[in-house]
């Protein structure tokens, strides 16, 4: 049996002046054995957007467009609401799990690799709550596979062929520090590339990405609609073990 953990994005990985100034990541975890459900959840979901709102079910929701442009010709106050229905939809599913990666790009060199520190990161917490059998259903036996955005292309490949060879792990300090090669081992195959217009899950991730950025550094228009927190909607399905320093489980780096 296995867990599926579907990853999406939002920033970037650039540092410098012209970059954002967070690069987030948002993976929604669901095992197979409640994935129809899941879908099942999603297609309704959309049936519903589509009598209230008028979003073809079809129709890809990616929330930065939906925020600074106008797809579907729907009106913006509306077009918030939709997000703000995705979020409130998966806080109800008690079978979900989301776990969530901030890098913050302020003091870091310029030789830091954001890329590598939030997706290893990323796939470490997932390696990790796969071992304790955290995630919903309790299955400390099971693997788990990733499937991303199409975006995340052949680094992704290679970071994750590395940590299941070599993958340094620090020590407790208070033990002498140094670090040990622990390769991960319940992440299995390759990540799978998918693209986001065709996958529904892959769209809830990137309302949960984009909204957990918005929680880091809001634009004018998150803002003035008192949306920053809308990110804190999700706390009943959060993996609040990934983090002991967070309330919310949100890795900071």
């Amino acid at each position: 049996c296995m867990y599926i953990m579907y990853v999406d994005e939002s920033g970037d990985t650039g540092l410098g002046q012209t970059q954002t100034t967070h690069f987030v990541l948002s993976g929604i975890v669901v095992h197979e054995s409640r994935w129809r459900d899941f879908i099942g959840i999603l297609i309704a979901l959309r049936k519903t957007l589509r009598s209230v709102y008028g979003l073809p079910v079809r129709g890809e929701i990616h929330s930065s467009a939906f925020i600074n442009s106008r797809p579907f010709n729907i009106e913006k106050h509306d077009r918030l609401a939709i997000l703000r229905n995705c979020l409130d939809e998966m806080a109800k599913i008690d079978f979900i799990s989301i776990t969530n990666v901030v890098v913050t790009k302020a003091g870091k060199p310029q030789d830091y690799d954001v890329f590598h520190s939030a997706w290893g990161t990323l796939f470490q917490r997932f390696e990790n709550t796969l071992l304790h059998g955290n995630f919903p259903g309790k299955y400390s036996r099971d693997h788990g596979i990733l499937l991303t955005d199409a975006t995340a292309g052949t680094k992704l490949l290679r970071l994750v062929r590395r940590m299941a060879v070599y993958n340094y792990i620090p020590n407790d300090p208070r033990y002498g520090g140094g670090s040990r090669n622990i390769p991960i081992q319940r992440i299995i195959e390759d990540p799978h590339m998918k693209d986001s217009a065709e996958t529904y899950p892959i769209q809830m991730c990137d309302v949960a990405a984009y909204f957990l950025y918005q929680r880091y550094s809001p634009n004018s228009y998150i803002r003035r609609k008192r949306a920053t927190r809308y990110f804190d909607r999700l706390t009943p399905v959060l993996n609040t073990r990934a983090s002991r320093f967070n309330p919310l489980g949100i890795v900071e780096i």
